[in-house]
């Protein structure tokens, strides 16, 4: 019988799954496919969306159990790091800022968001505050 027979007499793996570990496997597979910093770090919404933090920490250890010593070593330091300060904005910087605040961990914001709020002037606090809170949270 051919691997193709076959395939059609046997039900399908996918119907076995999860929903979620299906929409993460096609997840998984649309980010190897495309390959982009981007894709991965829609990856990595999709995979905190849909599994359970066990799931994703057995995850991260095989990834890094399958790479050299100073790779896996590397790749989760680059992992944990925070995303360091902000680049200067020179020429406006909001896509910079935005792509910085994107990789930047929740303590980072926090203290440099705080700290930029207080080097403002009056005034720009104030526009500052008024922004904010317009902004639907």
């Amino acid at each position: 019988m051919s691997r193709v027979a076959a395939s059609r007499q046997s039900p399908s793996f996918s119907k076995g799954m999860r929903p979620n570990h299906l929409r993460v496997s096609r997840m998984i597979g649309f980010t190897l496919t495309i390959g982009t910093p981007k894709a991965w770090a829609g990856f990595t919404i999709v995979a905190a969306a849909r599994l359970a933090e066990t799931e994703r920490a057995a995850l991260a250890f095989a990834a890094l159990s399958s790479l050299a010593p100073e790779h896996s070593i590397a790749t989760a330091a680059a992992a944990i790091r925070p995303a360091g300060a902000p680049l200067p904005a020179f020429l406006g910087g909001m896509d910079d800022a935005r792509e910085w605040a994107f990789f930047a961990r929740r303590p980072e914001l926090k203290a440099y968001a705080t700290a930029a709020f207080e080097a403002m002037e009056a005034p720009d606090q104030a526009d500052f505050f008024r922004h904010s809170r317009e902004v639907a949270i």
